[in-house]
């Protein structure tokens, strides 16, 4: 047993006195020196989370507490993962601006009674204290963080704000900017830099607990003191230079259109700050509005198709060694991710300096993504140089990033199967190669998939898990628990032109070419798809790419899926390519880039008379987009809309605040696009013709 379940254990236990009463969601002792525990421990899950189950609970215990007049009152987690990690967002889900704040105004009232009471009350976090956890822990008086635990109000990230307090407790006992930051980005505290802003008293080892509850008992823990800082924010004037420099900084990351929550906690501090009652009353009424809002059912819509990609692993992989075939951008990076992860890896190459230039690429990633030096260190040392691929014989998941050459895989295939254990996977990376025509010649093509990595690895969750008709539901699970065991989202597709993300991201890039032969300026086209959501314009994206990739995959679906989709790319960019103008990768392309990478890009003038409106230029690079995932749909290329909107929204950046292309196209009306689309196809050509699939999402 841990010594935190010990010590959760050991409170039923203590002195004579004692009463002990499991109760739901939480359990009750009060030892022989009157303190009363109590330990929140939700029945049948891994974690704690706050729901109104678990705070109508609270207020009957707190009854108790009252009635009772104990010392003190400690809560704490039994669960080994932290202390909660926020609230069960499930509730929310489809309920009216009305509902929410009934829940949330009972929810605040039973909070304010721990507030209230006179006997110490002590909150005791380990792991993870987040979101409406973090706000049960702030009702206390004082708050103790076990060493290694992390707090934060991710709730941002969902299109929210704290909603049970959080907003005027975290800036009251805490350096406001930094609790203020803190809300703003979603990012969790380490336990040393929560202490540090007076957002914790103290940070003890799990076996100094004890001793820490009693100091805060005897009154040795004193509040921080805010200086002048502290005193200069609570007039408005200081709050109200700060809160411009806050939307400044928060307004280069997101627009207020389309993420609406930081803005309104920006606004809720400057106006109300200091007062709690009315920072209170204001924080309920603008959490109740943004959670019925379009665009936090859209994220909450989001995180859940994010549980549901995860949730389609099926037990372990079995998979603790992998072997990279290919060093390049997208091998080297698969390769450093794994062992990021924990696995050992071995990466092969013909070429000794690829492998030479992938070891510094992961030592750059490492450094990026892991931040601790002996954490980078042990990356580092378990992967591993191979340049006689020795290490295929001992791997568990042999992962081929070679060049998109057909008989350059086939003949490494010939090669490798020989030599692989038995019960290994043999996995390809190919992002368009049909994964039947690549199993031609394999002697045991049952253990052969496609693992589709997106570009850059460290950054894109998603991994396109690609069947064929030979592939043994074995080795598809197996390399689905293999996505999810190092931190990816899997997305089931069938070995088909493109798969699912590249069919349906190519009219997309195609459309914006189309646009910019037309003499529509290259900077208004990645506007107008900024302005929808898009991370990033459909023609740097191009550039990013590489315009001689974009050329072969755009010729690769023309060839495979007929020129009325994916008509043939425009001659000027194929002239481009022929000239070295590649892209980003060459420092020139459709725009040209600095010594840092970035495009040279014009200022936006107004639109001259006549000219298509940005509305316009949005449809037509959006509506071909969804137009190929219904073709995937319909196809069974990908079997669910669920699934298609993760894979999107995880493999493209598509717009997360619109819930997916589906979720957009629902919401926008079946009928509604498919008419845009009508439209569009009488001016501009067949190109833009619905697929037959929406008919079946237009009934009910």
């Amino acid at each position: 047993m841990s010594l935190l379940g010990a010590l959760s254990d050991r409170t039923l236990e203590l002195g004579p006195a004692r009463e002990a009463e499991p109760s739901g969601n939480w359990r009750r002792a009060r030892t022989a020196d009157h303190v009363v525990w109590l330990v929140l421990d939700r029945p049948g899950k891994s974690v704690n989370t706050i729901d109104r189950s678990v705070i109508e609970e609270l207020a009957t215990h707190l009854d108790w507490v009252e009635a009772q007049r104990p010392v003190a009152l400690v809560i704490r987690s039994a669960k080994p993962a932290g202390f909660a990690a926020g609230a069960d967002i499930a509730q929310f889900t489809g309920a009216s601006k009305e509902e929410i704040a009934g829940m949330l105004g009972a929810a605040h009232g039973v909070l304010d009674r721990l507030a209230g009471l006179s006997a110490h009350t002590v909150a005791v976090v380990h792991g993870h204290c987040l979101g409406a956890g973090l706000e049960l822990a702030l009702a206390c008086r004082h708050r103790i963080a076990v060493s290694g635990a992390s707090l934060g109000f991710p709730e941002v990230m969902l299109g929210l704000h704290p909603g049970l307090g959080g907003t005027y407790r975290s800036t009251a006992v805490a350096d406001p900017l930094e609790a203020m930051t803190m809300m703003l980005t979603g990012k969790a505290m380490p336990a040393r830099k929560a202490k540090a802003v007076g957002l914790v008293d103290a940070v003890v080892e799990e076996r100094h607990v004890a001793a820490a509850v009693e100091a805060a008992l005897h009154g040795e823990f004193r509040p921080r003191e805010g200086g002048l800082k502290g005193a200069a924010l609570r007039l408005r004037p200081a709050r109200r230079l700060a809160a411009a420099q806050m939307r400044k900084s928060v307004a280069a990351r997101a627009s207020e259109a389309h993420y609406p929550a930081p803005y309104r906690l920006i606004d809720l501090w400057e106006v109300h700050g200091g007062d709690a009652r009315a920072m209170q009353a204001a924080e309920l009424e603008s959490f109740s509005a943004l959670v019925a809002g379009e665009t936090a059912q859209n994220l909450v819509r989001v995180f859940f198709l994010r549980e549901a990609m995860r949730g389609l692993r099926k037990g372990a992989s079995g998979i603790s060694h992998v072997h990279v075939v290919g060093a390049g951008a997208m091998g080297g990076d698969i390769a450093a991710w794994c062992a990021r992860e924990g696995l050992r890896v071995t990466v092969s190459d013909v070429a000794l300096p690829s492998i030479g230039r992938a070891m510094k690429a992961a030592t750059r990633m490492l450094r990026a993504t892991l931040k601790d030096p002996l954490k980078v260190r042990d990356a580092l040392d378990r992967l591993v140089p191979d340049p006689g691929g020795l290490g295929i014989a001992a791997a568990d998941l042999v992962i081929e990033a070679a060049p998109e050459r057909l008989e350059l895989k086939r003949r490494l295939y010939a090669e490798i199967e020989p030599r692989l254990k038995a019960g290994a996977i043999l996995a390809t990376n190919t992002s368009a190669l049909p994964l039947e025509t690549l199993a031609e010649g394999l002697a045991d093509p049952a253990r052969f998939v496609g693992l589709h990595f997106f570009n850059p690895v460290s950054r894109m969750q998603l991994v396109e898990i690609v069947r064929h008709a030979r592939a043994s539901d074995e080795t598809l699970r197996r390399a689905t628990a293999f996505a999810v065991e190092i931190g990816r989202l899997p997305a089931p597709v069938k070995s088909a032109p493109g798969f699912l993300v590249n069919r349906a991201l190519t009219p997309y890039m195609a459309e914006a070419l189309i646009m910019v032969g037309e003499g529509i300026p290259k900077e208004r086209i990645d506007a107008a798809a900024e302005a929808f959501g898009m991370p990033m314009g459909p023609v740097e994206l191009a550039d990013r790419v590489g315009l001689d990739i974009a050329v072969e995959v755009g010729a690769s679906l023309r060839r495979a899926l007929g020129a009325d989709k994916y008509p043939e790319s425009p001659a000027w960019l194929t002239e481009m390519v022929a000239a070295g103008r590649l892209g980003a990768k060459a420092g020139k392309g459709l725009y040209d880039y600095d010594g840092d990478g970035k495009p040279a890009k014009r200022k936006l003038d107004a639109l001259p008379d006549g000219a298509p409106g940005d509305a316009d230029l949005t449809d037509r690079l959006i509506l071909p987009m969804l137009d190929a995932v219904v073709a995937c749909l319909r196809e069974g290329v990908v079997e669910s809309e669920e699934i298609a909107d993760g894979a999107m929204i995880f493999g493209t950046g598509f717009a997360p605040f619109r819930g997916g292309p589906l979720a957009y196209a629902r919401a926008r009306g079946i009928e509604t696009v498919t008419a845009a689309m009508t439209r569009l196809e009488s001016r501009l050509g067949t190109r833009f013709h619905p697929d037959a699939g929406w008919a079946a999402l237009s009934r009910p």
